[in-house]
Formats: C-alpha cells, structure tokens, sequence
C-alpha cells in the first residue's frame, strides 16, 4: 500500500476518499484505484452503465469555508496541463491494453475538483465531464 506522508499527499488521498465516495453514492462501481505506471497514474476507474470514466482528482484544502465563490474561482482543469493529459493518455491505453477492454468500449475522461474545510469537516465536489484528451 502506497504511504503518503507530505501534506500535499495527504490532502491528495483524501480528495481521492472523497471522490470515490462521491462516485459511488452516484451509482458509479469503482474499478480500481491509483492505478500506477512508472509514465503515469490514474486516480479513480470507475464504471456507469456501459462507460468507463477514467477520474483524475485534484484537491484543494481552503482555510476559509467552501463557498459556491469558491468553487467557481477554482478551476482544476488549469492544473490539467498537456504534458500531463499525454500522460494519462498513455497510462489509459495502458489500463485498456491490460484489462483486454474491447476497443469498442465506450469510456471518458472526468476531472473531479474536490473541496476540503477541514475545520468543518467538510467537503464538495464538482465534476467536470468528458474531458478531451
């Protein structure tokens, strides 16, 4: 099992907590989780109906409450950089090579932004869908 100790891992995993849970409570059946390759990583597999949606999470932790301000100001497709979606490319064709998947499998890519107030012990997800790659 993979061992976070920075605070930057940790604010990871959870979003990562989060989202699956967020997924599931959505009618999603999860896959597989991290799924690592040493070119790139995929944060959550997951399956709805007949597509497969590749998920990558990006976390935040705000000091100050989770707004609908605040949500609206963030935006983790920025933090979704080309060299990055080359890579989850690579790593989802990897992932289908793998599983045998059949080539005429439907599947996406989704990026899911999730909110911590950690005072509160709170969270919020938005989920961005169908992102071109």
């Amino acid at each position: 099992m993979k061992q976070f100790t920075s605070d930057k891992q940790k604010t990871g995993k959870l979003g990562e907590d989060v989202g699956e849970k967020f997924l599931v409570k959505h009618g999603y059946l999860i896959l597989e989780r991290n799924y690592t390759k040493k070119w790139g990583e995929i944060d959550i597999v997951a399956e709805k109906g007949s597509v497969i949606h590749f998920v990558e999470v990006k976390a935040v932790v705000r000091k100050d409450h989770v707004s609908r301000e605040t949500i609206d100001y963030y935006r983790p497709e920025d933090n979704v950089h080309p060299w990055k979606l080359k890579r989850l490319s690579r790593t989802i064709q990897t992932y289908l090579l793998s599983k045998k998947v059949p080539d005429d499998k439907e599947w996406q890519v989704d990026i899911m932004a999730v909110f911590l107030d950690m005072d509160k012990r709170q969270a919020r997800v938005r989920m961005t869908e169908n992102v071109i790659i």
